[in-house]
């Protein structure tokens, strides 16, 4: 459980995510998330860093039962700062980030893809912002990134998700192929930008950042401020307790089905 790091072919680095049951990551996870990036774009030997998860999804986003638990405002706060870390790490990386997208993707999942240079996904992805209905803001500012503007506005006002095809359509996916041969497409379109020379890449990575016309680490730390203002008012913390409790709830008993068995 936790993040690693694995180099399957030269040029490669597969940063991979692990946090059971749905990969909700804890606010050290985001940290470790951010520096196991950070080192894979360090090393000169490596051309493109895949992002990749385990488990039934890419990222649902920060450990809410977490930050509920957790007296204060602390855990809020290391959540926000370990994001943007992340985030900002993915965007920084000196090499071209490809993310290999499987299951959900929310929260800060789109925070991740949003700042990668390319994503791959499988058929069942689904990415959204489900920020009204957790008690937060954010990230706005990255699926702007994914989707046309109008778009982005309805789907972060209606927590409503779309899927890896209609990213596809939109043109922010690569790629969408079935689940069991997302590592595959996901290592040809490394492999195809590993095989271009490293010093023309990490400059090519910096010159595209310098254009974007967006700045996204100050737009998301400007979104911050909302989160903090929705905390501190303790609308926050109203729907994070009743996400917690319908988490927690038990699972009503299977009513008998009216079909006879065969």
């Amino acid at each position: 459980m936790g993040v690693s790091t694995a180099r399957p072919e030269a040029g490669v680095a597969v940063v991979t995510v692990d946090f059971p049951p749905v990969n909700a990551l804890p606010v050290q996870g985001w940290y470790d998330l951010a520096e196991a990036v950070r080192a894979a774009g360090a090393d000169p030997g490596v051309r493109c860093t895949v992002l990749a998860a385990t488990g039934r999804g890419f990222n649902a986003g920060v450990d809410i039962k977490e930050i509920q638990r957790t007296p204060g405002h602390t855990a809020l706060i290391g959540a926000n700062h370990g994001c943007a870390a992340a985030f900002s790490a993915v965007y920084d990386c000196p090499v071209p980030v490809v993310a290999a997208v499987h299951g959900f993707c929310l929260g800060g999942g789109i925070g991740l893809v949003g700042n990668a240079d390319a994503v791959v996904a499988a058929d069942n992805a689904t990415f959204g912002l489900p920020e009204l209905d957790r008690g937060a803001l954010g990230a706005a500012t990255h699926l702007a990134r994914l989707v046309p503007q109008h778009l982005m506005r309805t789907l972060y006002y209606t927590s409503r998700t779309v899927t890896a095809q209609e990213l596809h359509r939109h043109g922010s996916v690569w790629r969408v192929v079935p689940l069991r041969e997302l590592t595959r497409a996901a290592m040809e379109l490394a492999r195809e930008i590993a095989a271009k020379d490293g010093s023309l890449l990490r400059l090519a990575k910096a010159a595209l950042n310098g254009i974007d016309p967006v700045d996204v680490r100050r737009s998301y730390r400007y979104e911050q401020g909302f989160t903090f203002e929705a905390g501190l008012s303790g609308v926050s913390d109203r729907h994070r307790d009743a996400f917690v409790a319908a988490r927690t709830r038990p699972e009503p008993p299977e009513e008998p089905s009216m079909e006879r068995e065969s």
